[in-house]
């Protein structure tokens, strides 16, 4: 009977451990969709940052500066 309950135990304890590192590693996957929303944003940021940059040139160039003081005149 001892060596029964022990068994018992034992079988327990493997199911309970192998249902929390199946919850963990479900935890630590990535989902597609999300990879997908992470890769549009990030794309998203990379056109702003181009944007960014020609309106910075733009701005610097010695025409623009032209232009604001004929206009402040």
């Amino acid at each position: 009977m001892n060596g029964s309950l022990v068994f018992v135990i034992w079988i327990v304890t493997v199911v309970m451990i192998a249902n929390v590192l199946r919850a963990w590693i479900k935890q630590k996957t990535v989902k597609p969709e999300e990879n997908v929303e992470i890769q549009e944003t990030i794309a998203k940021i990379d056109k702003l940052e181009e944007r960014i940059k020609v309106l910075e040139r733009i701005i610097t160039e010695n025409r623009f500066d032209l232009k604001s003081e004929i206009d402040s005149l």
